[in-house]
């Protein structure tokens, strides 16, 4: 779900996004060293998600909902409800935008993904997912910091992302990573719309907020 649960190689291609007026680069096969080490006793492969990972996606989603269910916040939904319904949409959008990354630990098992659009013209942080065992062990800043450097191929002005507020794995997570929420009246139109749509559907509506990262200029 749309809930932010928690040095790359040169892109080969990019595609332009519609309707926006900045390119999100395709990611290049391989965009992290294999067996990267992020802490102690853990190593991490960071790789571009396959158009045919749908599935993957969801079900690293599904497992790193049961986080938001002990907090009293349900998150899954059956898959023709409106809310997954355009999740899933979307998640395949960015798969076929080759802009959508996971992370492996040493066994292969794939264990988390970030994926990336586009929203009122500069990156939006579509989801970041994390299984419940491979949380706090840095996966998560790992694909985030990879998702933000992307981000910054584009020479976008800011990276963005819609996330809860009152949850420690959620706002305060990123604002350590240098993101801040951004007063309603500050956001484009787009991520005006997004907001509302997920105050509409998903629940503790008044908590969900706009977060954004001022990415540093170009060299």
């Amino acid at each position: 779900m749309r809930k932010n649960r928690r040095g790359g190689s040169k892109p080969v291609s990019s595609r332009t996004w519609e309707h926006t007026r900045i390119e999100l680069p395709r990611l290049s096969p391989k965009i992290a060293k294999p067996a990267r080490r992020l802490v102690a006793g853990s190593d991490v492969e960071l790789r571009v998600a396959q158009v045919d990972e749908l599935d993957v996606l969801c079900d690293i989603d599904l497992d790193a909902s049961r986080l938001f269910d002990q907090a009293g916040i349900e998150l899954t939904f059956p898959n023709d409800l409106e809310f997954a319904a355009l999740e899933r949409r979307r998640w395949l959008y960015c798969l076929r935008s080759g802009t959508t990354l996971l992370a492996s630990n040493r066994s292969r098992e794939v264990i988390g993904f970030a994926a990336l659009r586009v929203l009122d013209g500069e990156p939006y942080l579509e989801q970041l997912s994390v299984r419940m065992h491979a949380m706090r062990k840095g996966i998560g800043t790992a694909l985030l910091d990879a998702a933000v450097r992307v981000a910054e191929k584009t020479r976008a002005r800011s990276v963005w992302l819609t996330t809860y507020r009152h949850l420690p794995w959620n706002a305060p997570f990123y604002q350590k990573a240098g993101f801040g929420i951004v007063p309603l009246e500050q956001c484009g139109s787009e991520v005006v719309q997004e907001l509302a749509f997920q105050r509409r559907l998903l629940p503790a509506s008044e908590e969900r907020v706009a977060m954004r990262k001022v990415l540093a200029p170009p060299n």
